[in-house]
């Protein structure tokens, strides 16, 4: 025995109408639990044969040569285990009895192997994973298929062909002819990587081909509206009533900090009655799964109040009648150019606007905004902070200009 999850030993097998002679010498594995039996291709006579031991009793040639050759079986065994162990990968019963008898393993293929995740992956859309995530492994698997073939024209290559020149290659291929920028190339880097972890812990692969590769995202400038361009937004009355409800959700989640895909699957029950009897939304957001607990400002409440008697939301038991994502991206625009502000307006400014100008920037902990914003690390929260930074710093330079 080598470890509690691995244990062997040899043995005399008996056939059913055995009456005498000499026995079949096999071998038991048991591997975490699994078990599997192997022919040695050699037989004892059960009066010579010691269980204790494993071996056949005697000094003579007979018994020396077939010890002999169990030792070595043995040995090669114990060698396999330990190799193993050493390299951290998966070992089955099935892997070492092919090793045994040389049975090559069957070449795996990374193409296919990307397939079998995202076919998995799929099958977990709406309780592990979200259909955002299995879109994103998609469109990775596209990509990989479009390079592979572009750099060995062939429809798939086997994994042991990954290496560090396959990842060096495959971003400078995003990056010039899929035209990707540095962090968008990054994540899906990121989605390979999981590929390739994957047969690592199968053993299928025996060093990691991301080893020395630095998967570093370059900083983006978060921007968020200011106080004033949100009073601008808000006050604004526009003639098209479409362009009116697709400001108020805006501004609803500069005052939450939800997401999209979070506040468009917003139902009434997820408004709750909090610890300090307010009103709360008591959501788990839809990209990391985690749970977020948001106290209700004045604010907000008067949308919610607007549209709890929306057809749409009475049909749908929602809290807001939110459009398509692209629809209120290209209305955000719109209302973006009539109130004269020159940032791009996207639906997920509504977020960044919210963790600096209406909380950070108001004194609110950090903790407090990470715990809200459903963020699973609060590394993620700071970089708002970064931006608070330089909102003091531009508020004392104007404070040293007036004391000047």
């Amino acid at each position: 025995m080598l470890s509690r999850n691995f244990t062997m030993f040899f043995y005399l097998k008996k056939r059913n109408n055995y009456v005498k002679g000499k026995l079949p010498i096999y071998i038991r594995l048991t591997v975490n639990g699994e078990r599997l039996e192997l022919s040695t291709k050699r037989d004892c006579e059960p009066e010579k044969w010691n269980n204790q031991t494993g071996r056949k009793n005697g000094t003579k040639e007979d018994a020396r040569v077939l010890n002999a050759y169990l030792d070595t079986m043995q040995f090669k065994i114990f060698d396999i285990h330990r190799k193993f162990l050493e390299s951290g990968q998966e070992m089955t019963a099935q892997i070492v009895k092919n090793k045994i008898n040389g049975v090559a393993d069957k070449p795996k293929f990374v193409l296919e192997t990307f397939q079998q995740h995202n076919d998995k992956l799929k099958q977990l859309v709406g309780t592990d994973y979200a259909l955002g995530t299995l879109i994103r492994y998609q469109t990775t698997l596209e990509h990989t298929k479009e390079f592979i073939l572009s750099k060995y024209q062939k429809q798939d290559i086997d994994i042991q062909k990954l290496d560090y020149d396959f990842i060096s290659d495959f971003e400078f291929y995003m990056k010039t002819v899929r035209k990707c920028s540095h962090n968008t190339t990054m994540k899906y880097l990121q989605n390979f990587k999981k590929i390739v972890l994957l047969c690592i812990k199968k053993g299928w692969l025996q060093k990691d081909p991301f080893f020395a590769f630095k998967m570093v995202k370059h900083e983006v400038d978060r921007s968020a509206l200011t106080s004033l361009e949100m009073q601008n937004i808000s006050n604004k009355d526009f003639d098209n009533e479409r362009l009116n409800q697709v400001r108020d959700i805006f501004l609803f989640c500069c005052y939450t900090g939800l997401a999209y895909a979070d506040v468009y699957k917003l139902r009434r029950s997820e408004i709750v009655e909090g610890i300090d009897g307010e009103k709360w939304l008591n959501i788990k957001r839809q990209k990391t799964d985690t749970p977020s607990r948001i106290p209700i400002l004045p604010m907000a409440m008067v949308v919610i109040q607007k549209y709890k008697d929306h057809p749409q939301c009475i049909s749908q038991d929602r809290i807001l009648p939110v459009l398509s994502n692209q629809k209120m991206n290209a209305y955000l625009k719109e209302i973006g150019d009539i109130c004269g502000i020159k940032k791009v307006i996207t639906f997920h400014l509504a977020r960044h606007t919210f963790a600096t100008t209406v909380t950070l920037t108001n004194g609110v902990p950090i903790e407090s905004v990470s715990k809200m914003l459903g963020h699973r690390n609060i590394k993620t929260t700071q970089q708002y902070a970064k931006i608070v930074d330089k909102k003091i710093s531009d508020d004392m330079k104007r404070l040293k200009a007036i004391l000047e």
